[in-house]
């Protein structure tokens, strides 16, 4: 006889339960003392982390054995017990680093599941001390800045050879005419290395950002505990030092609770996106037959599937579609911590997976970013050509009058009826007659002649910001100081 459907619920009821008491509710996990039943399975499996946060493997190693000459040191361990636990630790990292060992499908997280392993290795009565005077919460605000600060050294030199590819291209054309927009229209002529510099100035500023971030991530929280400190006296100095970290957490519930420094860098590396997706635009609007500008070498670019005479600039579009993807991150990161009270709360997981992928997306877009960039060919001729275009040279008519004594007010309403006249001709500005000229108004004299090319134009823009071929060389001069005095990469 076919069971009812009270008793293929409760058969299921007690097949749940089961596996709960078979697995144990310390299993893999860090916790489970007062429960009577393990987690269900599908609390098991929206707990665990193992699949992401097994990253954190070494850093969470390198804590362990910090914080166990920090419990040896106030008598917790002996010095053979420290011995022992060390030892254990430095075999289990190199099984880590070989792949010899992974975690198990039942491990919850890296810090239970190296633990289980400790204890594998060396027994419960020893493998069991280590926990003292710590949690995973103290634990994993450590490893993430940790984690963090040497990707953050390694997207540093990305992005420094990022800078030093438009510097060398910026060297090369420090004199070359392009076209200046601003609306995406002609505005006024500026040199190509002055356009070039004006996107590794950002790309600057990103590295003073993680410069000066480095200082408030630099952090231990070891020693916090869970979230009101530790009750053995730690030297928590000690564990921070052996991190290669600068200070300790002033307070317990903020070093615990607190993400401002993961959103931060979160932020930063989405504004490298942003600086990335805005030269990416450029670039594919330069490479299209109506501008003709750039040239993308073969291997940084790729085709079509049906169109053979395709040349596509897919890093430049991943770029650009990349930047979402970092700003995405950002935005997920702040929502979360938005409304959290004090102190911890498991919401605070989430934070791993956006900033490993804002990390991980970086080291992979900014090396083929860089390459693209560094075999960019130039159209100089087509740039030259359509430096003076718009009737761009229109600004230096102004200049040219207010130089004359006229206030630019009226410089500029003069300048304005000559475009006028340009454009019924159908002629540039250099195109008009003697004739032409003084017939809009007699201080457009034969002298005007002299502001009226793309090179003048230049060499006009002399400021220590400006466009000219000297103001250029300068610039490269004030980047690479720039550069020198940020030393955190």
């Amino acid at each position: 006889m076919a069971p009812s459907e009270n008793e293929e619920q409760q058969n299921s009821v007690n097949q749940q339960q089961d596996a709960q008491e078979t697995h144990g509710t310390n299993q893999g996990a860090l916790w489970g003392g007062r429960f009577n039943a393990g987690p269900s399975p599908e609390l098991e499996k929206l707990s665990r982390s193992t699949h992401f946060d097994f990253k954190l493997a070494s850093y969470d190693l390198a804590g362990s054995s910090a914080h166990a000459r920090a419990l040896a040191e106030v008598g917790i361990l002996t010095g053979s017990q420290l011995d022992s636990i060390l030892e254990a630790i430095s075999t289990l990292e190199a099984d880590v680093s070989s792949g010899a060992w992974v975690p198990a499908e039942s491990d919850e997280d890296i810090h239970g599941a190296l633990e289980t392993e400790l204890i594998n290795r060396i027994g419960a009565d020893l493998g069991g001390r280590i926990r003292a005077g710590r949690s995973r919460n103290d634990q994993i605000a450590t490893l993430i800045r940790l984690y963090m600060l040497d990707h953050a050294e390694v997207i540093s030199k990305e992005i420094a050879a990022l800078i030093s590819a438009l510097a060398t291209h910026a060297e090369k054309h420090s004199a070359d005419p392009m076209p200046g927009r601003t609306h995406l229209q002609h505005a006024q002529p500026i040199t190509l290395g002055h356009h070039l510099l004006a996107h590794a100035w950002p790309l600057v500023r990103d590295l003073q950002r993680i410069s000066n971030w480095r200082a408030r991530a630099s952090v231990s929280a070891y020693g916090s505990g869970a979230l009101a400190g530790n009750a053995f006296g730690l030297n928590m100095e000690l564990i921070a030092a052996a991190l290669g970290l600068d200070d300790v957490a002033e307070n317990s519930l903020d070093a615990t609770a607190s993400r401002d420094v993961v959103a931060e860098f979160a932020f930063i590396a989405a504004m490298v996106g942003v600086n990335l997706s805005r030269f990416a635009e450029e670039i594919i609007l330069w490479g299209t037959k109506e501008f003709g500008y750039v040239k993308l070498h073969d291997s940084w670019s790729t085709g079509s599937s049906i169109m053979p005479q395709k040349k596509n600039p897919d890093i430049a579009e991943l770029a650009r579609g990349k930047s979402g993807r970092l700003l995405g991150n950002l935005t997920g990161l702040l929502t979360m911590l938005k409304a959290l009270p004090l102190a911890y709360n498991r919401d605070i997981q989430e934070d791993k997976e956006a900033i490993f992928d804002s990390v991980e997306t970086l080291e992979v877009l900014l090396p083929a970013f860089t390459g693209m960039v560094t075999t960019l060919e130039f159209n100089l001729e087509r740039m030259r050509e359509q430096a003076s275009a718009g009737y761009s040279l229109a600004t230096d008519v102004a200049d040219y009058l207010v130089r004359k004594g006229i206030p630019f007010r009226e410089a500029h309403e003069i300048t304005g009826a000559l475009v006028q006249v340009a454009e019924r001709e159908g002629k540039e500005l250099e195109e008009l007659s003697d004739a032409e000229l003084l017939s809009i108004s007699s201080y457009l004299d034969a002298g005007v002649r002299s502001v009226l090319s793309v090179d003048a134009s230049l060499a006009t823009r002399s400021g220590s910001n400006g466009t000219s071929p000297t103001s250029v060389r300068l610039q490269l001069q004030k980047l690479a100081t720039a550069i020198e005095s940020i030393t955190n990469f």
